[in-house]
């Protein structure tokens, strides 16, 4: 199959399908990675997600632990705090500072060592058409000249401009957000006042986010009138609460740009096997940290999804449930960080400032704050990866993910899913009944009862405050179906044995004749 883009969402992605087999063809613009930071956040979800990809131990070394979130009043006092812990529910720190040109080169490191993937930059994408009988036909440019691939699949993440996007006849639908603003990257070895967090300055004329992204390397974002570069003494200025300028020393700038910060949703996702991820499918504010992650996540949705098709020859219609599933988690994301914006920046009117008075009387309701900080994804939405129909427990487990505590297998520590595997699986605290082995064995799960698992009874826990006996976790970790407890089956047997026997279920696991993939012509 084809990737349109090598960005983090595009390597990923075919990173994540070179370990399930499929062989891919990533087509780049550019011929080497972008040596400038642009995303620089990331959550312990998101980690979890370079995991699977095989990129977890690199990322670690990159990657710097934050507090969290504190808004600031216009005298840099602090408003509320939104802590963000060490280790989250799906392993590691709930949120992560990094540099995104070393993320880039690292997941390009990786992708050279898989045989099943090939890089191809400096080339221009100028035509994506899906054929009558199936395959995808993708024309590009380079020194050479004009060349077609055929593919059984392609992967828009070409980004806000994508050539993908309007192949498939998507259009934006406008969430009605858009500010100006000034992203600046420095390296300097002064003393910087951090509290090891993302400071956002809820300041009407002059709104502001600070961060510290290494050892001796911080950004700021600044909403100004001014559109043209800012000069030497303009930014030191501007950083002045931060950095004790007094030492004498200088600060490089990395980096001085505008953005236009846009809140954007294609009206679809995908056209038959044409698929859009990230920026090509959404577009979202900075304020809660979740662009880059939300496109990751749409890999790590997609990804095992056309696996299951192209390699195992599961129905065409498990494919629909990425844009079904994926498209209203990415629209809650980005209005969430509309409201975080507008509330903690929007405006200088007095509605703005009764807007900012309620805000920081919330703020100091107890709890509050922590509960803000948790988890930016909530339980998918019922369909036909995700069962609903429950009668009796674990009703709050379904459709979230499952939590990712260490394991101890046969001696052995490791991490939850590398004990899992890349398919379905089954935690159990209870006896399979028979028609829980055969929807085991049909989607080919690997069946684990929890106690044979030295993590201190955390699962166990999990699953008794979830009030289940077992769950079927779907390939992505998340929770598909459950068994109630005191109840030996899952909440639809019926439903999981007609999926799994029809011809048509998107659960099939009967394998096809596996075919090239690929197919190239010069033109």
């Amino acid at each position: 199959m084809v990737i349109v883009g090598a960005g983090p969402v595009g390597v990923t992605a075919a990173l994540l399908l070179a370990r399930r087999g499929v062989r891919t063809v990533v087509l780049e613009r550019h011929h080497d990675l972008y040596p400038l930071p642009r995303a620089v956040a990331t959550d312990d979800e998101v980690r979890r997600i370079f995991q699977a990809a095989g990129v977890q131990e690199e990322f670690a070394a990159i990657a710097r632990p934050a507090r969290g979130l504190r808004l600031l009043d216009a005298r840099h006092r602090v408003m509320a705090e939104f802590p963000r812990a060490a280790q989250g529910p799906h392993g590691f720190p709930q949120t992560s500072m990094f540099d995104q040109p070393e993320l880039e080169r690292l997941l390009r490191d990786a992708l050279a060592r898989r045989p099943e993937c090939e890089l191809r930059g400096g080339v221009e994408v100028v035509g994506v058409e899906q054929d009558a009988d199936g395959p995808v036909s993708v024309t590009y440019r380079d020194d050479e000249g004009e060349h077609l691939l055929r593919a059984d699949a392609v992967l828009g993440c070409d980004g806000a401009n994508s050539v993908t996007r309007d192949a498939i006849g998507a259009v934006w639908e406008d969430l009605r957000f858009e500010e100006r603003w000034t992203v600046i990257d420095v390296r300097t070895s002064l003393p910087v006042r951090s509290w090891e967090g993302v400071d956002q300055v809820c300041d009407p004329s002059r709104p502001a986010t600070f961060m510290r992204i290494g050892e001796d390397r911080y950004r700021w974002e600044f909403r100004l009138r001014e559109a043209s570069e800012l000069d030497h003494e303009r930014l030191r200025e501007l950083i002045a609460p931060w950095v004790d300028l007094a030492h004498g020393a200088d600060f490089d700038v990395v980096r001085q740009a505008q953005y236009t910060f846009r809140a954007r949703i294609a009206d679809r996702w995908h056209r038959g096997r044409v698929f859009l991820l990230g920026d090509a499918a959404h577009l979202t504010p900075p304020f809660v940290g979740q662009g880059l992650c939300s496109g990751l996540r749409d890999a790590y949705n997609v990804t095992w999804k056309l696996a299951r098709v192209l390699r195992q020859g599961a129905d065409e219609r498990l494919l629909e449930t990425y844009e079904s599933e994926r498209k209203p988690h990415a629209r809650h994301v980005i209005r969430l960080a509309v409201a975080m914006g507008w509330a903690m920046t929007g405006g200088q009117d007095g509605v703005a400032a009764i807007r900012r008075r309620v805000l920081g009387a919330a703020c100091r309701i107890p709890g509050l704050t922590t509960a803000a900080g948790r988890d930016l994804s909530p339980a998918l939405a019922a369909g036909p990866l995700v069962r609903r129909r429950i009668r009796g427990g674990g009703r709050g487990l379904v459709g979230r993910f499952c939590p990712q505590p260490w394991v101890t297998v046969d001696g052995r520590r490791a991490r939850l899913d590398d004990v899992l595997g890349d398919s379905f699986a089954v935690l159990t605290a209870a006896p399979l009944s028979p028609s829980l082995k055969a929807v085991a064995h049909g989607l080919g799960a690997r069946v684990i009862p929890v106690t044979g698992l030295g993590n201190d009874g955390r699962l166990a826990d999990w699953l008794r405050e979830g009030r289940a006996d077992a769950v079927l976790l779907r390939p992505d970790r998340v929770v598909a179906d459950v068994v109630p407890a005191g109840s030996r089956d899952f909440t639809d047997t019926a439903g999981w044995a007609s999926l799994l026997h029809t011809a048509r279920s998107p659960f099939t696991t009967q394998r096809t004749v596996e075919k090239p993939l690929l197919r190239s012509t010069t033109r």
